[in-house]
């Protein structure tokens, strides 16, 4: 490969001295590269005389077949180069449906428009998708959730989670006044990964932790699917305060038992190692990192 690459450069400068020149070398190696090339391949690629140089009828099609591959070659290098300091390429993350709405949805509009060479791929996984095997560039999660082998950023403050249901769940059900009550009430589960458990439902107060395992008609793996059914009066729903906020505000639901209900460590980013992080990862990880108010 060098040694074509030493041919093309004294057939296109037409000239060992310019040639060596410019590739850094003295005139005297370059001929001797040359002349070895000639003689693995059995044919003389250059006329020599004292003034020029010229390529044979060989050397001529060896500079027509070889000279634009590694003319593409050295382009593809060059636009690969670039990636070090301009923001492109595809970035991959896996998170759950609502930390996609709640983190990656309000920054997205602004930050793709910011860096048009930036293509984002979300993956919805509520479960503890492995990034490094299933090659995603990073993943988001709860703080307490994440592996003490990877870099965490945080991207949002705490937040608890809200048993609530809709109005007119309540005018048929009583109000529960204890976790324990809600053994007895119509809950909507959800089931993180397939094939797993439900999720037991967690609760706190003064410091004493209790979990409850409650059922009801449905069963759901993403908190949007869950928030839906709460909304259409099928059951209550346990899900993350910043997601129920609105419909408690507009009455459309009702949230009980609150002073059982425990904080959790936010969302996270995480990602194996900042070693070789590209520009455009470096720039997503800044425009949602998490600043305090």
């Amino acid at each position: 490969m060098n040694d074509i690459l030493a041919f093309l450069a004294v057939a296109k400068a037409q000239s060992f001295t310019r040639a060596a020149k410019q590739l850094g070398v003295s005139p005297s190696a370059l001929s001797h590269t040359v002349r070895n090339l000639e003689e693995r391949l059995g044919v003389r690629l250059l006329t020599r005389t004292t003034r020029n140089v010229a390529p044979t009828e060989a050397g001529e099609r060896l500079m027509t077949s070889t000279g634009p591959l590694f003319e593409q070659i050295t382009a593809e290098i060059d636009k690969i180069g670039e990636l070090r300091d301009k923001p492109a390429g595809t970035i991959r993350i896996t998170c759950s449906d609502d930390a996609a709405e709640q983190i990656l949805r309000p920054a997205l509009p602004a930050f793709l428009a910011k860096y048009p060479d930036i293509n984002v791929e979300i993956c919805i996984d509520y479960g503890f998708t492995n990034i490094v095997e299933q090659r995603f560039d990073a993943g988001i999660r709860l703080g307490e959730a994440i592996s003490q082998d990877m870099i965490a950023v945080r991207l949002g403050p705490d937040w608890r989670l809200s048993v609530v249901g809709a109005p007119s769940y309540f005018a048929a059900s009583p109000t529960p006044l204890h976790p324990r009550d809600l053994t007895a009430h119509n809950c909507i589960n959800i089931r993180y990964s397939l094939g797993g458990s439900v999720y037991v439902w967690e609760f706190e107060k003064d410091a004493r932790p209790l979990s409850v395992r409650v059922t009801g008609q449905m069963t759901a793996n993403s908190n949007i699917h869950i928030l839906n059914a709460a909304l259409d009066g099928i059951g209550l729903a346990y899900l993350p305060d910043f997601m129920v906020q609105p419909y408690l505000d507009d009455g459309r639901l009702v949230e009980v038992l609150a002073d059982w209900s425990p904080y959790f460590a936010g969302f996270h980013l995480y990602y194996p190692n900042r070693r070789n992080a590209s520009p455009a990862f470096s720039a997503l990880v800044e425009a949602i990192r998490y600043r305090q108010p």
